[in-house]
């Protein structure tokens, strides 16, 4: 049977994204090099926030499916079913990814 990671209060489920190993420059990374932690994912799953928030009008910042950057201290990493999540606050999170308006 499949388990799934639900999050409680006003934290949130997020899986990393393997960061590009092609820098600008054209430079190759190897795997297995000293680099920081991921700092970007998308959310699986989002908690249904804090008692309080209804009452004042807060929602939930962000959704599942939104692309998040994160600090490397953020939360902590779990292993569900061999897939590594991070699981954090919600006020962990630094912005949400959205995609560039090509109109410039």
């Amino acid at each position: 049977m499949r388990q799934q990671l639900r999050p409680l209060f006003d934290r949130i489920v997020v899986k990393e994204l393997d960061p590009a190993r092609m820098r600008r420059s054209g430079l190759v990374v190897p795997p297995g090099t000293h680099e920081p932690p991921p700092q970007h994912g998308i959310v699986l799953a989002v908690g249904p926030g804090l008692d309080w928030w209804a009452q004042a009008g807060v929602q939930m910042p962000v959704r599942p499916g939104d692309h998040v950057v994160f600090p490397a201290s953020a939360g902590a990493w779990v292993e569900i079913e061999e897939e590594r999540l991070l699981v954090c606050r919600v006020v962990e999170i630094l912005g949400v990814l959205d995609p560039a308006d090509d109109a410039s």
